[in-house]
């Protein structure tokens, strides 16, 4: 959708069609006004806005009647052909405005500024919000100082389990696994290092063990996964050599540094190291060939029909299927044996999704914007924001437990009442739109997921005890508008052509002295790698410093 919308709106500029004439003018004040239009985003399984009894509810309270103008499809189009012909709405929701856009609309008078409204008066529970994490404040303030949009975000982490730091769900994005009954059978313990592992995976291939499941001769895939992808790439081995890189998206080759400096991974000696060490597995048939072109459901296929030995992924049952028991989860494995990085395993933290502020934003047309912002604030209640995301009392949730927490209706009773599952009837209320899902609030406002408790467990308990430093680049920093403009001019040659050299050097064999400065020299003469780092440093410079 965001593609769709940023093209929208390039059209209009392209075309001239944009009437504001360098901004918009603000409306008057009007504190009358208690009738506000809403455009914005929907599920295309919700039942809509006007019917949510949540809403109705909290819109009473307010004093205030919202006209909901929604939609699943062709959001971007209508927001362009909105905001490119002037006809403005009291406020966007749902939208997923970009950093750029934000940053735009702000600045010509599109969105009107928040900050003189986010007052205990006004937004109590916002405010209560950003005394205690003060990061999601600075989240959402732009460069200028001003904040154009409410937050949004969904912090899943590990206070939710009693973790003394609260890491996001999203900060190890992939497990590796093993298939521990092939290594019983061989003899074999569950490697530590990548020396013991390349012997395992040599082992699966000489002994063909995926015929043991009922697979043909020569079905044995010693490890499978795909290339540089979020949750089920090959890159969690790279631990071995100090860090773990994703070049899909630059934000994750960035690493930063306790000392507060960030670098490309893909620049250090390391990473040449790295994909220098895997070409011989790959060139030794370890790695599956059809790893740069496989998705995800030929990956899934291929572990739950028995004929992986290792692969990655979230959690194991999901993609092993009948094999689950098979499998177990691997550490991060030390480096290999007889090199510099023999006793390095290292698994770099990535941030969450962040903290977005382009999911409510409220424009220039709106007379009334204090009234507004006074029945939004009631949707950073914990007891609303649960209700949003899932659906309403007495419907999604039953009654409290002994510990005062929510419970949710099971399958058999939703088929019962309403003839739909837990699921279907979720998808019926969730509301798409600013809200605030806090780590403190699962297990004590309501339950989190098994699936998702678990995993936080696995995080903490298997790959945190390998982690030496805790830093990352976080997702939610903010950017000038000359920033901006030097990210959309580089970031993507950048990533392509990272990309791009690092499966060939894992295909065809690492680089020569001479190839390794003639990429170097290719990324900051052609790909701006040195005005990136630089735009890229000073984003986190102020993120610190907030």
């Amino acid at each position: 959708m965001k593609k769709v919308l940023s093209i929208a709106l390039a059209l209009i500029m392209v075309l001239g069609i944009v009437a504001c004439g360098g901004g918009n003018k603000p409306a008057e004040i009007n504190p009358d006004q208690t009738d506000f239009l809403i455009v914005g985003g929907m599920s295309v399984l919700s039942s809509g806005n006007d019917s949510n009894p949540v809403l109705v509810e909290l819109a009473e309270k307010a004093g205030v009647e919202i006209e909901w103008d929604l939609m699943s499809d062709s959001l971007g189009e209508k927001v362009g052909v909105l905001i490119g012909g002037n006809q403005l709405p009291d406020a966007f929701i749902a939208v997923g405005f970009s950093q750029n856009d934000i940053n735009e609309y702000g600045s010509d008078g599109t969105f009107i500024d928040l900050t003189p409204y986010i007052t205990p008066e006004i937004m109590p529970n916002l405010c209560a919000i950003f005394e205690k994490h003060p990061n999601i404040k600075s989240g959402i303030t732009q460069a200028d100082g001003k904040i154009y949009g409410l937050p949004s975000g969904e912090l899943m982490g590990t206070a939710a389990i009693g973790a003394t730091d609260d890491l996001s769900i999203y900060a190890v994005p992939e497990f590796s696994m093993i298939n521990k009954t092939w290594l019983d059978e061989l003899g074999l313990p569950v490697p530590t290092n990548l020396t013991e592992l390349h012997d395992a995976l040599v082992a699966f291939r000489d002994n063909d063990m995926a015929t043991r499941n009922g697979n043909g001769a020569g079905s044995t895939i010693p490890m499978s996964t795909g290339f540089d992808q979020w949750c089920w790439g090959q890159e969690i081995f790279y631990a071995g050599f100090g860090f773990t890189n994703f070049t899909s998206d630059i934000c994750f080759d960035l690493l930063a540094k306790p000392d507060g400096t960030v670098e490309f991974v893909s620049a250090t000696d390391a990473y040449r190291d790295a994909v220098t060490y895997f070409h011989d597995w790959y060139a030794e048939g370890l790695m599956d060939l059809e790893m740069f072109s496989q998705s995800t459901s030929q990956l899934i296929a291929k572990v739950s029909q028995g004929r992986v030995g290792v692969t990655t992924w979230w959690e194991i049952k999901e993609i092993a299927g009948d094999y689950t028991d098979d499998f177990v989860f691997m550490p991060p494995l030390y480096g290999p044996k007889g090199t510099k990085y023999e006793n390095t395993r290292n698994l770099t933290i990535r941030s969450g999704p962040g903290v977005t502020s382009g999911n409510f934003n409220i424009t220039s047309a709106c007379g009334n914007p204090e009234l507004l912002l006074k029945y939004f604030d009631q949707w950073y209640d914990p007891e609303v924001v649960m209700q949003l995301q899932y659906g309403p009392i007495g419907i999604y949730y039953t009654e409290k437990d002994a510990n005062g927490v929510w419970q949710t209706i099971t399958d058999d009773a939703a088929k019962a009442q309403f003839g739909k599952s837990a699921g279907e009837l979720k998808a019926q209320y969730e509301v798409y739109g600013p809200r605030l899902i806090l780590a403190e609030y699962y297990n004590k406002v309501f339950y989190m997921e098994d699936r998702a408790t678990q995993r936080l467990h696995d995080i903490e308990e298997i790959w945190m005890p390998y982690v030496e430093a805790p830093v990352y680049y976080p997702n939610d920093v903010t950017f000038t508008d000359e920033e901006l403009e030097i990210i959309s001019r580089y970031k993507a040659d950048f990533v392509s052509q990272v990309a791009e050299y690092e499966g060939t050097w894992l295909k065809n064999g690492g680089p020569t002295d001479a190839e390794w400065d003639a990429y170097l020299k290719m990324l900051k003469d052609n790909c701006g790698m040195d005005r990136l780092l630089a735009v890229y440093q000073d984003a986190y410079t102020r993120y610190l410093g907030r």
